[in-house]
């Protein structure tokens, strides 16, 4: 039986027990391992496991489906969802730019002089100057020959390791790294090795014992990750690619604009920007748009340009979004202070969280998880949260492992002390009340 019933004042004992039985396969909230949940008996209708699905709605009317909560406004660090104000954690808008004014006239003025549209894919008829303004920028922004764009991230991340990986070629993936790019090496022919997260004992032994094999190697990684907040081991994963013969893709979604001391991401952070062949990101996180992007050598990503069928055959990027980003990465590389202000965030999140006996699993990021356990345990705490107007969600399984559920909190820099107060003592409460700390 579940022994959190009376820490949540809207949900009675009895939806309590209900939400048990529901959370007896807490995956099924989020997704399944293998992308849908298997069908009972077998059917000739493959609506059959649609139609059972239910465990969603059940969980939205118990209050207790943490997911899909629309936002009717956003001021920065609150939000305002269900005609009250939220302070918001979780948010990926680590400068806090997506209300910056400037940001907003730059996107109109690219709507009045392109429209709202491209209408066509960047092979054929959607190229704009734009594409090729913003592609030059981020060239030189992180000292790379060459740049490309993607209309999001994870058609980036599909388009290019399925252009670089053939059916010889060998790819070698953190087990935390995000999703879009498991999904990318099944696109690609090339085989997939996971080694135990930032184990680099486990790394170079699969390289070693892959050395006779034909093909080439490329270690991916993300830069931080976006579940646990950990950066990469950059220097040591470099070293080992150097001495297989592998290159090295880093996914710095969560790290541009965040890491090193120009908001160049992971590789700058470690000195090792002539040593990472590949930068991956997006514009949905510090860039403040939407869209993903590749940084490399020249004829590497010419390759991709030209081989990468998720770019091929996918409309371009608006006008809007590549103005807007623009703009940003305008006030990336002048206004450090954004930055400096989000780590002061960081530290006062962090230093509160630990202080008050959560356990954060190491973060160093702006990414702060909080480690709550069970996954009944951590959708009821998500509602202690929501009850007292912090607006979070849990991680549960597959993104973290059985047991380790989560709430994923993270900082921008418009935070201000008060709403970062608010945040904490509502940790606080929720927290003594389930027994997640001690007090």
């Amino acid at each position: 039986m579940l022994p959190y019933a009376i820490v949540v004042r809207h949900v009675p004992w009895a939806q309590l027990k209900a939400l048990e039985d529901f959370l007896s396969n807490a995956a099924s909230i989020t997704n399944h391992p293998q992308g849908v949940e298997e069908p009972l008996e077998t059917s000739r209708d493959i609506f059959t496991k649609a139609y059972a699905f239910t465990r969603a709605d059940e969980a939205a009317a118990l209050g207790l489906h943490p997911f899909f909560r629309p936002i009717a406004a956003q001021h920065g660090g609150t939000v305002t969802v269900e005609g009250r104000e939220m302070v918001i954690t979780g948010s990926n808008d680590y400068l806090g730019l997506t209300q910056d004014p400037r940001l907003k006239e730059a996107a109109r003025e690219a709507l009045n002089d392109f429209g709202t549209s491209c209408t066509g894919s960047r092979f054929l008829t959607g190229t704009l100057t734009l594409h090729e303004e913003l592609e030059l920028r981020l060239a030189n922004f992180f000292r790379k020959p060459a740049a490309l764009t993607f209309s999001a991230g994870y058609l980036g991340s599909l388009g290019v390791i399925s252009a670089l990986a053939g059916r010889q070629d060998i790819l070698y993936f953190d087990r935390e790294n995000h999703a879009c790019l498991y999904d990318a090496a099944r696109l690609s022919f090339g085989t997939l090795r996971k080694y135990e997260h930032n184990d680099m004992d486990e790394l170079e032994r699969l390289l070693a014992k892959d050395a006779p094999k034909p093909g080439g190697r490329l270690i991916v990684t993300d830069g931080v990750f976006s579940m646990s907040g950990h950066i990469a081991k950059l220097p040591e994963i470099v070293a080992i690619a150097r001495k297989y013969g592998a290159r090295v893709m880093v996914d710095d979604a969560h790290a541009s604009g965040v890491l090193g001391d120009g908001g160049r991401g992971s590789a700058e952070h470690f000195g090792l920007e002539d040593q990472v062949d590949l930068v991956f990101g997006t514009f949905s996180k510090s860039f403040a748009s939407v869209g993903g992007f590749v940084a490399g050598e020249r004829k590497v990503v010419n390759w991709i340009k030209h081989k990468a069928r998720p770019f091929i055959f996918t409309a371009a990027l608006p006008a809007m979004q590549m103005a807007a980003a623009l703009k940003a990465l305008d006030i990336i590389e002048s206004e450090p202070w954004h930055r400096e202000q989000l780590w002061h965030n960081v530290k006062l999140l962090h230093d509160g969280l630990n202080s008050l006996g959560f356990n954060t699993l190491g973060s160093e990021t702006p990414i702060l998880p909080v480690l709550i356990g069970p996954d009944e345990l951590a959708v009821i705490f998500w509602r202690g949260l929501w009850d007292a107007g912090i607006f979070t969600t849990p991680a549960l399984p597959p993104s973290v492992p059985t047991g380790q559920a989560i709430i994923r909190t993270s900082v921008n820099a418009n935070h201000t002390p008060e709403q970062l107060k608010r945040l904490l003592e509502a940790f606080a409460v929720v927290g003594r009340q389930l027994g997640v700390i001690k007090g």
